[in-house]
């Protein structure tokens, strides 16, 4: 009987999965394969909330296979090395993978590429599995990539996306060894709060999220920012490991209509976006994409206060606190938690986006490390010099204060506002909290952002 491979990586599902549609086409029985990666280990990426969710990931996916008639082969090692022992042990003729866009991901195709052609295997790359829209197909006339979000989204939405696709009816596995699958309980250092993973528990949240009229797409353009109201989707680990179609949700949402519907289309396509910025720059991922001359000030005291959430700003504490408990923050907290950290203590976005790569669940290179960049101003933001003002951006997004009495306890006493300036406060009530000074006056932290960057 024919065989083809079919490798999973960030696509961890069975619904909407061209690649894995394509295995079944090309054969009479398919390999469903998933590498332990051990190159990602040592790279340093294999973070403890994101082992945990795969975890629940490839729980789900070998149950998917399962209902029918497959199931899913896990080995351990270097990938092109335990491809290649699976395409020899069963006579394989064709490889399918996901394109990625990282440089790893990139460099991994192309020993999988010469080493099956070594062994006479066709490898096959299929474009518009892990985004809606694959990078590179449209580009300005000038270059190979659009640097500015803008005029990418005309183009994006006038682009038409592929066809949804059908989970397999059927998926003939043959018969070939394979470890246990990986276990969340045996991953240890996870965030106490971490959401659970897989492909059933992503549709069931979609699905979810799709239909609530107060909280759901409906609401997502007036309150997605709403950091109390906790109404984002919270789809973005499912997106990062693929138990969702980046291509189904754009047209389930479109099907919902609306501004809200309207709106979260809009935030899948700067993830777009960003991929196709990353596949064309993939040094971005750690070198300034537009250089400003920075020179980083790093100052460990003030790292680990950001890093534990005691900066003396509760909002940025807030978002801290909730990504230590959850391996999870909403983008607003992480936009304000950013900014802090580059514009206001002025120090290198490397260091904080390292930081969130070891914590965050849905920790994306090429989204996190260009918002980090868009924050720091050395990215693909028009306006590199923009400060968030954490006081002005707490008003707006927790009016109530409601946010910050839910990650910062020592400030649940204060009433209202006013727990977003614990620093106002009388001397003897302010020595009652167990809760730092402020690291910088806010107007102390734009002055150095100004002088480092010449504009004093």
């Amino acid at each position: 009987m024919t065989v083809s491979v079919m490798l999973f990586t960030s696509d961890l599902r069975v619904h909407d999965q061209p690649a894995l549609s394509a295995a079944v086409d090309a054969a009479e029985t398919v390999v469903p394969l998933f590498v332990v990666d051990q190159g990602v280990r040592r790279a340093g990426f294999d973070a403890p909330n994101r082992r945990a969710f795969l975890a629940d990931c490839l729980a789900s996916l070998d149950t998917g296979l399962r209902e029918r008639g497959g199931r899913l082969v896990v080995r351990l090692g270097e990938v092109t090395e335990q491809v290649c022992r699976v395409v020899t042990e069963t006579g394989a003729r064709s490889v399918h993978i996901a394109a990625g866009v990282s440089a790893y991901a990139q460099r991994r195709e192309d020993r999988l590429r010469r080493a099956l052609t070594d062994i006479r295997c066709a490898l096959h790359v299929h474009d518009g599995v892990v985004t809606a829209l694959p990078p590179g197909r449209v580009t300005p006339a000038d270059r190979d990539h659009f640097a500015v979000f803008t005029p990418y989204f005309r183009r994006w939405e006038e682009t038409g996306l592929r066809r949804t696709l059908a989970a397999p009816r059927r998926v003939v596995v043959p018969e070939l060894a394979g470890r246990p699958l990986p276990r969340r309980g045996a991953v240890t250092g996870v965030s106490p709060g971490l959401a659970r993973g897989g492909e059933y528990e992503g549709r069931h949240r979609l699905t979810s999220w799709l239909t609530r009229p107060r909280t759901g797409i409906r609401a997502y353009e007036e309150r997605h920012d709403d950091l109390p109201g906790d109404t984002t989707s919270r789809l973005s680990p499912h997106l990062h490991f693929g138990t969702l179609s980046a291509t189904e949700l754009v047209q389930r949402a479109r099907r919902k209509g609306g501004p809200g519907a309207a709106a979260f289309v809009r935030q899948l396509a700067w993830r777009d976006f960003h991929h196709q910025v990353l596949s064309a720059r993939p040094d971005a991922s750690h070198t300034d994409y537009r250089a400003r001359g920075d020179r980083w000030r790093e100052d460990e005291k003030e790292i680990t206060a950001w890093k534990e959430g005691r900066t003396g700003c509760p909002i940025v504490d807030a978002g801290m606190r909730q990504l230590l408990h959850e391996g999870w923050m909403p983008n607003r907290a992480r936009l304000l938690a950013a900014s802090y950290l580059t514009k206001t203590l002025y120090t290198d976005w490397r260091i904080g986006a390292r930081h969130f790569l070891d914590l965050l669940v849905d920790g994306d290179i090429a989204n996190n490390q260009l918002n980090w960049q868009w924050a720091a101003g050395t990215g693909t933001d028009t306006r590199p010099n923009r400060i968030l003002n954490p006081l002005a951006q707490a008003r707006r997004f927790d009016p109530r204060g409601d946010y910050v009495r839910r990650w910062v306890p020592e400030l649940s006493s204060l009433p209202g506002p006013g727990v977003h300036r614990p620093q106002e406060l009388p001397r003897p009530q302010r020595s009652r909290l167990d809760y730092p000074e402020p690291l910088v006056d806010p107007a102390e932290g734009r002055a150095r952002f100004a002088r480092a960057r010449g504009l004093d």
